[in-house]
């Protein structure tokens, strides 16, 4: 094992350790580390010395802050196929993380999103601490939340998944637990004594010693107002309820939605209603590839992310530039099959042309 590998991996006592070894980048995933992860994984799967697998983030920051978005910004600018053949591998690696058949422990501490949640939230015992923070912030690049990000958002109560997709809003502890994303609170300053016990122990004996309470959360005291404006049919009526219910957090989610790409949430807000149709993460996930596809071919995704991470100007130039402009059909161009050539086969037969608009 030398200093530069972007994965570490290695075994302590019964327990695979997996440490994202990018901290100056905050661990953002490439093409190079999910084939690692994978490789890893397929090698423990069968191996009786391995008994759990734990993931987490080298550096004091997070987990994972997603996929290597200079990367597909790049790619996406030369019409390359590379961000295609870097989100099948991806996908195929969250499906394998969610059916792994040993304990898969995922330490959610710090910043996790987009692709550091495809990487954890997945996983059969999710661990958040008080310094949690995590997000689907895709619609701020001109993107859609992908690795599993509209099966999961789905499944969350009510209508907070829909609000955290659309927005693009991180969730501390105690709402990554509301939501689902997550499954106990370890405080961060226990980590290190949880995964000593790991190496020795079973993961349910290990974690009566340190599961804890999580600090009070934000979105339960808003489910009223999530729950009725985030209801509605379009995304035009979501923002017209958000602006006339009166709540001040409410107007804030609103004025949010306003700075985001106009298409990017209205496919967003499709591929959620979509997601809770078809069933199984992995039928999910294949909608997801059509999706992810879809919008390398964007100008929103190239300009998203050259406002936000390029120049940094915060100012991107959305096209169409408001929601008025984004026609059903725009939209409906996101889910158009890629051909049999290009598909993501998850599943058998074709699920997705079973959902209807």
């Amino acid at each position: 094992m030398t200093g530069d590998e972007e994965v570490l991996v290695r075994t302590e006592g019964r327990a695979g350790r997996l440490v994202l070894n990018r901290p100056e980048a905050l661990n953002a995933l490439s093409h190079r580390m999910v084939l690692r992860i994978e490789e890893a994984l397929s090698a423990w799967r069968d191996d009786p010395a391995v008994e759990t697998v734990v993931i987490s983030g080298a550096g004091e920051r997070g987990l994972c802050a997603g996929g290597d978005i200079r990367a597909i910004y790049e790619d996406a600018r030369g019409g390359g196929t590379e961000s295609a053949d870097f989100w099948r591998d991806e996908y195929r690696l969250n499906a394998l993380i969610a059916r792994y058949p040993k304990p898969y422990v995922a330490l959610m501490d710090g910043i996790v999103m987009g692709g550091g949640v495809g990487v954890s939230a997945h996983g059969t015992v999710r661990i958040v601490t008080e310094r949690s923070r995590i997000a689907m912030p895709e619609t701020g690049i001109g993107f859609v939340p992908d690795v599993g990000g509209t099966y999961l958002l789905s499944l969350a109560p009510g209508e907070l998944g829909t609000h955290l997709a659309l927005t693009g809003a991180p969730v501390g502890a105690a709402d990554a637990l509301l939501c689902g994303l997550a499954d106990h609170f370890v405080p961060s300053e226990r980590l290190d004594a949880l995964l000593a016990d790991l190496a020795r122990t079973s993961v349910h004996d290990a974690l009566a010693e340190h599961v804890g309470q999580a600090p009070p959360g934000e979105l339960a005291a808003h489910r009223e107002w999530i729950d009725h404006c985030y209801a509605a049919g379009t995304v035009e009526e979501i923002v017209d309820r958000l602006v006339g219910s009166g709540v001040p957090a409410a107007k804030e989610a609103a004025a949010t939605l306003t700075t985001k790409s106009p298409t990017a949430i209205k496919v967003t807000l499709t591929s959620l209603r979509r997601a809770r149709q078809l069933g199984p993460l992995e039928r999910v996930l294949e909608q997801e590839y059509r999706v992810s596809c879809a919008a390398l071919t964007s100008p929103d995704l190239v300009e998203g992310i050259r406002a936000q991470v390029i120049d940094k100007d915060r100012d991107p130039r959305w096209s169409p530039a408001r929601l008025a402009g984004v026609a059903d059909a725009d939209v409906a161009r996101y889910f158009t099959p890629l051909g049999a050539d290009r598909e993501l086969r998850l599943t058998s037969p074709d699920p997705l042309q079973e959902v209807p608009w």
